[in-house]
């Protein structure tokens, strides 16, 4: 029992005030039938710790906050450290870095607004690094042993040893890892702790109060416009999290220059709309107001002059311009210089957090706990010779069958729910064309709503809730069938997540975009031969004026429906959770709610919850990429966004979250081969958008070839992209039910030849020349822009010729300073006359210092 009125409520360390809490554990000691068992198990599990090296000291129930909680707090001794240390090839320094920092940047001055102070942004001097060993301890620079290790390094080494630790043999199996424990209830949970509170610093001068820097500094809104620390925030929470920042930060600043690019697009339509000789034409009574179009679905609706859609023609032009083709091949070279640069970014990150030589099989390719359990039979390694846990072929493929099958049940489901959708659309076409045209009260809208934005704008947003229903079920599955799988690794789990979730997500939020971009109004037929989905529903048909803007409003809602719905759900619903679970120890006195039962209180971050973040940012990136021709403005509305979400995840992790075990990453992983791909993709998508869904290029087609007009152009394209159609010839299942002014024919969207021209209803070659010139585009389109890509990711190399040069530098050194250790050491023994220093060896360390000197 301690008196802990005298204890600070900041407190880190153990009752001595010297041991530093390294990690915690919790569990409720509750009464019932698995009582014994679970007793025996922490019994087991806490003297294997003690047994490892670890020291522990428990906090009674008593001393917690409800009465219920006990609270197992450990400490890793130098001894432990050291050993793990080596064991997990951690980089200490050995020598302070004299490579000269880089040439001042002229801009400097003008950017000074947007720095942090020289201390956030480098908390640590930079230094020479090399692996651990405890064999030259002498060699590092070693000022203080509490200090020498960083926390999140000694959680990262406490958390290995808890993954590891055995606790007993159960049912004739070894069972291990504090996992394993937490899923059977016998911890409630295991985390590192905050080194303070983060609205305020801590009260002992020992502590470096890092948290509270990170939120006044980094994870409040009010700093959206300054740079991250993100030297800061590797050393606090590890590489992991740093690379994600850093990807975040970078990618949110490339989007600056594609939403300028955008937004000044966006600008030209908007101060040409009055110069579009299109919606001119439709706009006028004279020509638009003559025009009588063919109904819009069978038998309800009626007879329509075309001017009605004059609002939305003026609108469809602020995305359907000539601007348009210019940004879909700027944004085709955008992507790839985002992806180059990053790769120098990464590089130059590489080489700061010493993660040039790190190797992935120290943390990555190590075996999952998980698939060291569940895999009972054994063979030998070919390379290290040693027996290891292996999964037969024949378990490994009815794994990967099931796990295959369910994952294309899902995908067939998303396709369902579409089609669904889709039928939606066609049932309610009708009903909305009806009522439009009926109801007095839709006069003032009804230039700017005609049915089918209607239909689209209702049908977006019940697809958006559809897909958000479906993801929610869907992320359960790919997390159950991935552990049914057991992988060999962590990075084999990470990455066969990744694949089953991006599949299902991009097929989830894409697949209605490729519709009304690719399908919808493409296989419609004509009047008196229209074509039916299941031979009930009608076709849609695309507005006189092109279906790119239905492809703007459905990216629209579905891109920013998903970015607000994100922020509710990464914000709003961790605060809700944590304010519920702390609102009765609010009642108490500070000094009786200590620091690990603070942290407790906190939300999970979880070992997926990178993962979620990054898929959050790739499916993002898909829209402002894959669709980017539809609509221009998107990388603004992402740039928006991105500047919220790096404030919001830094907010959430600093305030809400406990702290995230420490983990290394040298690059973003997998997610960099699925970005390569989109890139690719974009191209493609983005010249079909441009020739089949915008109508650029049968107005190119009719400006070159069929204009008659030489003063102006474009004039008469409106009546030359109609067909005309006898009412007469309408069978019995599409004729409207009323023709109160008794027209003779109506006008449709098509290149077909009239009722009175031998070849009737047939296309005209008009038709085929447009349709070549479409494919022309396309091809062409994709050639300069891949021609382009390739050569500008030729031409920037992947590392910094700087970086190469220190990389070198510090590798030439660092073996120089180990070569010259080796030498004193050899030099010593021969001098005290022991003789397993051979003359030979000394020889040897030598020559390997030439060595070195020559590579």
């Amino acid at each position: 029992q301690i008196d802990k009125r005298h204890q600070s409520k900041d407190s880190i360390f153990f009752r001595d005030g010297v041991r530093r809490i390294d990690f915690v554990l919790s569990y409720v000691d509750d009464l019932n039938k698995e009582w014994e068992k679970k007793l025996e198990r922490r019994k087991e599990f806490e003297s294997n710790l003690q047994k490892a090296g670890l020291e522990l000291e428990t906090e009674d129930k008593k001393e917690s906050e409800d009465g219920k909680i006990f609270f197992v707090k450990i400490h890793a001794p130098w001894e432990v450290l050291i050993t793990y240390a080596e064991v997990l090839n951690i980089k200490v320094p050995i020598k302070e870095n004299d490579i000269p920092s880089m040439v001042e940047n002229p801009l400097d001055c003008v950017l000074y607004p947007l720095r942090l102070p020289e201390k956030v942004m480098h908390p640590e001097p930079d230094y020479f690094t090399a692996p651990f060993s405890k064999d030259k301890q002498e060699l590092y620079l070693i000022n203080d042993e509490s200090t020498f290790f960083s926390p999140s390094m000694r959680n990262r080494i406490v958390n290995y040893i808890l993954t590891r630790c055995p606790y007993g043999t159960e049912e004739g199996k070894k069972k291990f890892g504090i996992k394993r424990l937490l899923n059977n209830g016998t911890y409630t949970a295991a985390y590192p702790l905050h080194d303070c509170q983060y609205w305020k610093k801590a009260n002992d001068p020992n502590c470096d109060s890092e948290r509270y820097t990170l939120y006044m500094e980094w994870a409040r809104f009010l700093r959206f416009y300054k740079e991250q620390p993100l030297d800061l925030i590797r050393k606090y929470y590890g590489e992991k999290i740093g690379i994600y920042f850093a990807w975040l930060g970078f990618y949110t600043e490339m989007l600056f220059l594609a939403a300028v690019v955008g937004l000044i697009c966006f600008l030209y339509g908007l101060f040409t709309m009055d110069e579009n000789m299109s919606s001119k034409e439709i706009c006028d009574p004279a020509i638009g107001g003559e025009i009588i179009m063919c109904p819009l679905c069978d038998k309800e609706c009626e007879y329509w002059r075309l001017n009605t859609t004059c609002e939305s023609s003026q609108y469809s032009h602020l995305f359907d311009n000539v601007a348009t083709l210019f940004f879909a091949i700027f944004m085709g070279i955008w992507v790839t210089l985002f992806l180059e640069f990053w790769k120098r970014r990464q590089a130059r990150l590489k080489y700061e957090w010493d993660l040039v030589d790190f190797e992935e099989e120290q943390q990555q390719l190590q075996l999952r706990p998980e698939y060291e359990a569940k895999c009972t039979q054994k063979k030998r390694n070919p390379i290290t010779q040693e027996m290891e846990p292996y999964l037969p072929l024949t378990s490994q493929a009815v794994r990967f069958c099931v796990s295959g099958a369910t994952v294309l049940f899902w995908v067939s489901l998303i396709i369902a729910s579409m089609i669904a959708v889709i039928v939606y659309r066609l049932a309610v076409y009708a009903a909305f064309a009806s009522l439009m045209e009926n109801t007095q009260t839709l006069q003032p809208i009804s230039g700017l709503l005609t049915p089918q934005l209607a239909t689209s704008v209702t049908a977006s947003c019940l697809n958006f809730v559809i897909i958000m229903i479906l993801n929610f079920f869907y992320e359960r599955i790919a997390i159950w069938i991935t552990d049914m799988e057991i992988p060999r690794t962590h990075m084999e789990y990470e990455n066969r997540l990744t694949m089953k979730m991006f599949l299902f997500q991009f097929v989830n939020y894409y697949s209605s975009c490729f519709y009304v971009a690719f399908f919808k109004g493409k296989f419609v037929g004509y009047p008196g031969a229209y074509t039916y989905m299941f031979n009930r529903w009608r076709n849609e048909e695309c507005d006189p004026a092109g279906c790119l803007i239905e492809l703007t409003t459905q990216l629209t809602i579905v891109m920013a429906g998903k970015q607000i719905w994100g922020n509710i759900q990464e914000a709003i619903v961790p605060w809700i959770c944590n304010w519920w679970g702390r609102r009765k120890a609010r009642n108490n006195p500070e000094n009786l709610y200590s620091r690990w039962e603070q942290d407790h209180d906190l939300q999970t971050f979880g070992a997926l919850g990178l993962f979620y973040e990054y898929l959050e940012m790739v499916i993002q990136f898909g829209f402002i990429t894959l669709f980017v021709a539809s609509f221009p403005l998107a990388p603004l509305l992402a740039l928006m966004n991105n500047i919220l979400e790096i404030r919001v995840d830094s907010w959430k992790l600093t305030t809400q979250y406990r702290r995230p075990v420490a983990a290394k990453a040298h690059s973003i992983g997998v997610w960099q081969e699925i970005l390569n791909g989109m890139a690719i993709l974009s191209v493609v998508t983005n010249a079909f958008i441009v020739a089949f869904t915008s109508d650029m290029i049968p107005r190119l087609v009719y400006y070159y070839a069929y204009s008659e007009n030489e003063d102006s152009p474009m004039s008469g394209y409106i009546n030359n992209s109609l067909s005309v159609f006898l009412i007469s010839d309408f069978p019995e299942r599409n004729e409207p039910k009323e023709n109160p002014e008794n027209f003779v024919i109506c006008r449709y969207r098509d290149y077909r030849y009239p009722p009175d021209h031998e070849r009737r209803y047939l296309h005209t070659m008009q038709f085929w020349h447009i349709l070549a010139a479409k494919l022309a585009f396309i091809i062409i389109m994709e050639h300069v822009v891949f021609i382009v890509k390739f050569f500008v990711a030729w031409m920037i190399p992947d590392v910094p010729a700087d970086v190469k040069a220190k990389i070198k530098r510090e590798k030439y050194l660092t073996q120089k300073i180990l070569h010259e250790y080796e030498l004193e050491k050899l030099k010593e023994r021969l001098c005290q006359g022991d003789k397993r220093a051979t003359e030979k060896e000394f020889i040897a360390t030598e020559g390997r210092m030439e060595l070195s000197r020559a590579m």
